[in-house]
């Protein structure tokens, strides 16, 4: 049975992340837009201090040890500022570190999950490329096996963090034959270091969302990994990337669900004070239905990544209520988002606000670990009985358990 009581440990978390970001970013925030820049000191420092870099990671391990249904809340928290603050949850916490914990050896946890849970090092997640998104199998980079390592060449693209995490989690093929044949059999993962030689990593100043953080390329040229940083077993790679994506999907919905309720706030607050023909704003019908719309749409939002955290603490399977969170949630925080800019009008417009920010920040978790249309496709695929990793057709109305 679900309950919708939090812990105490869950709202003092809770309330930790709000107080600290409220305190620490908010105020800084718009500049660091403004400016481009991603403050690693103020961003990264404090979240390591509060135990966020490895929070769902077990004490043994590092981090914080708690569960997933913190994990949430804490992203959520984070983006109600800033969607770049929930990006380090998603890639670093969720798509490397939770991966390790789950498919690397007790070697590579001591060496790699440990120092990333206690904030010691920043870690990162390759494996869209230029050429690949949501296509993942036609992904170019190669690891090819020389006696006792891996020799990687290839170019990783929109990379969160690529300029600041010190380790990253890479598909490759393995396979060149399986290449050919787009068989994802041949893919395998790795978790490459920063200082391995032939890495480089440079931003992508194209982009016009969350510009307080950190998106760049990566490229490797004969970059040689040893054989004891293959994560999982050669052929794996596939099942990791998809495992990985399940842990940074809870996070963006999670994150998509703040952004919703940034947007309500800030709505709430301006038609209270903005006045025209004669009335406050909250007066006029139709501002009242897009405030009302955001509201349900947090409260639904809220439902479905609570109860894909639900799952996850159960230790069950979640893929489809974590998709399906995912899609609901980052659609409606772009609805949000476009009516906050309509209801706030000229003003909605300008920097001076920050729902032209929320805006912006919103459409890349639209398209990034999924886009609304591969989303759609998955959630009607298990419905038909199309999905790949199921053995057999579901009946309506089952969920994955």
């Amino acid at each position: 049975m679900i309950g919708f009581d939090l812990s105490e440990e869950q709202r003092l978390l809770e309330q930790s992340v709000r107080e600290w970001s409220a305190r620490e970013i908010a105020p800084h925030i718009k500049e660091a837009d403004r400016q481009h820049r991603f403050d690693r000191d103020r961003v990264l420092g404090g979240m390591a201090d509060l135990g966020l870099l490895g929070i769902s990671v077990p004490r043994e391990y590092g981090g914080a040890g708690m569960d997933y249904l913190c994990l949430g809340l804490a992203s959520e928290e984070l983006e109600y500022v800033d969607t770049s603050l929930r990006v380090i949850m998603s890639v670093h916490a969720g798509l490397n570190c939770l991966t390790l914990l789950s498919w690397g050896t007790e070697a590579q946890k001591q060496q790699y999950l440990v120092p990333q849970a206690q904030g010691r090092k920043i870690a990162g997640y390759g494996l869209t490329e230029p050429g690949a998104g949501s296509d993942a199998r036609a992904i170019q980079t190669t690891a090819i096996r020389k006696g006792d390592r891996y020799v990687l060449n290839g170019e990783k693209s929109w990379i969160s963090l690529a300029d600041v995490a010190d380790h990253f989690l890479v598909i490759a093929w393995t396979d060149v034959e399986k290449k050919k044949l787009r068989d994802p059999v041949g893919l395998s993962a790795f978790q490459v270091e920063r200082t391995f030689k032939g890495f480089s990593s440079g931003p992508m100043k194209e982009k016009w969302g969350i510009l307080a953080g950190n998106t760049g390329w990566l490229k490797m040229d004969d970059v040689e990994v040893p054989d004891a940083n293959l994560i999982g077993k050669s052929g794996e790679g596939f099942k990791i990337a998809m495992f990985a994506l399940d842990q940074g999907r809870y996070t963006v919905a999670a994150g998509a669900t703040g952004l919703i309720r940034a947007c309500r706030d800030a709505c709430v607050k301006y038609a209270l004070e903005r006045r025209t023909f004669g009335v406050e704003i909250g007066q006029h019908q139709l501002v009242k239905e897009m405030i009302a719309q955001m509201e349900s749409d947090y409260q639904t939002s809220r439902l479905l990544w609570l109860r894909s955290g639900w799952l996850k603490n159960q230790g069950r399977r979640n893929t489809r209520e974590t998709s399906l969170a995912k899609w609901f949630a980052t659609v409606a925080s772009e609805r949000a988002a476009g009516d906050a800019v309509q209801v706030h009008g000229a003003n909605g417009y300008s920097d001076e606000y920050p729902v032209g920010r929320f805006y912006r920040n919103c459409k890349g978790a639209v398209i990034y670990e999924g886009t609304r249309e591969i989303h759609k496709l998955m959630q009607a695929d298990y419905l038909l009985g199309y999905r790949a990793d199921r053995p057999t057709r579901c009946e309506l109305p089952a969920y994955d358990t």
